[in-house]
């Protein structure tokens, strides 16, 4: 089967190289892998990454290099599933890295007649630091990076949602491409219509890929308060296609807010019970997650991380919910003014 390997990058030029080398040892018959590399207008030396790999590169079936001037995400997917010819399409992000199995388990995966199939991912960090392996261990914890099985499951099955994903291609044949007006929610919306035309997800232990986690703090909550932002803007477009779990953070910060109104009024029970019980399940989490661990003094900065990575992503959900009736308005005109121009484009005189 020809596979189509898509990464889409965007400044990412030394990680991009480094998983660059990791498709060069792949398994997988070369001369079965088609790779496309969609470039956002780097402004680093992303483009020429990809031109050097297409250059030196000549055991694989076809690499294209191609241009995602919108910059985003699902445009990037868009033009690189156009551009595709495999029977199979295979994506990471460009700060991944893949062992040298990884499309060779897909493809049997798909083989054995599955539509989409995938694995777990574990975040790393790039720093050894003991900084580094606090953000690490909050990240990759239940309570702070997310309960989505592909992150902790280790048994095959099938699952609700999965990350660098195998498709077959009439999969996107059948449900479309992605939406571009959702720039960190794509997979969400993309996974819902998929699940919708009765497509499942197979979780495959044998499939496994590490991506590379923010390498600060300050990078990490702005991340956290992206996301959040574009769930509450992607409720307005498909609010089904997000669980309970992706709200939690929502009703964190509106508690926070209440309690702390209710308590500068001199209300201070509710404020007690909820701070209270959140301290009691964030202490509790932090031991959990460093149980396992050598100790080291930044362990105990962790209740605190975790609270601000609640905080920042409830915010970002909140703000993203405010601002969606007026982000769905701007897109309709541009969508229509869009048509327009194209429709106009296209007369024949």
């Amino acid at each position: 089967m020809l596979v189509s390997f898509i990464i889409i990058a965007y400044n990412a030029g030394e990680k991009l190289n480094e998983l660059l080398e990791d498709i060069k040892k792949q398994d997988y018959n070369h001369e079965n892998i088609e790779i496309i590399l969609v470039d956002g207008i780097s402004e680093d030396n992303t483009r020429k990454v990809m031109e050097k790999f297409k250059g030196a590169s000549n055991d694989f079936s076809r690499i294209c290099v191609l241009d995602n001037y919108k910059r985003t995400l699902p445009c990037g997917w868009n033009i690189a599933l156009k551009e595709s010819r495999g029977d199979i399409i295979l994506r990471v992000d460009a700060h991944t890295s893949i062992p040298k199995d990884f499309i060779k388990n897909n493809v049997k995966c798909i083989e054995e007649n599955e539509k989409i199939c995938g694995g777990r991912v574990q975040s790393i960090v790039e720093t050894k630091s003991n900084w580094g392996r606090t953000l690490l261990l909050a990240e990759n914890s239940a309570f702070g990076g997310g309960v989505a099985q592909f992150r902790r499951s280790c048994e095959k099955r099938y699952v609700k949602t999965i990350a660098f994903a195998a498709y077959k291609k009439e999969v996107f044949e059948k449900v479309g491409l992605y939406d571009e007006r959702l720039v960190r929610t794509e997979d969400n919306e993309m996974h819902y219509r998929m699940k919708k035309a009765g497509y499942k997800f197979l979780l495959d232990p044998k499939i496994y890929s590490f991506r590379y986690s923010r390498n600060t703090f300050s990078k990490l909550l702005k991340q956290k308060y992206s996301n959040g932002y574009w769930i509450g803007l992607t409720m307005g477009v498909c609010p089904k296609c997000f669980s309970i779990y992706h709200l939690v953070p929502l009703v964190f910060f509106i508690f926070i807010i209440i309690t702390t109104i209710m308590l500068l009024n001199g209300i201070k029970t509710p404020a007690i019970i909820l701070w209270s019980m959140y301290c009691f399940a964030a202490i509790g989490m932090s031991i959990l997650s460093t149980i396992k661990e050598k100790f080291c003094v930044y362990f105990i900065s962790l209740p605190i991380l975790f609270f601000l990575i609640h905080l920042y992503y409830g915010f970002g959900t909140f703000i993203g919910l405010i601002k969606t009736p007026i982000w769905l308005l701007h897109n309709k005109i541009k969508t229509v003014t869009t048509n327009t121009i194209e429709s106009e484009s296209n007369i024949t005189l």
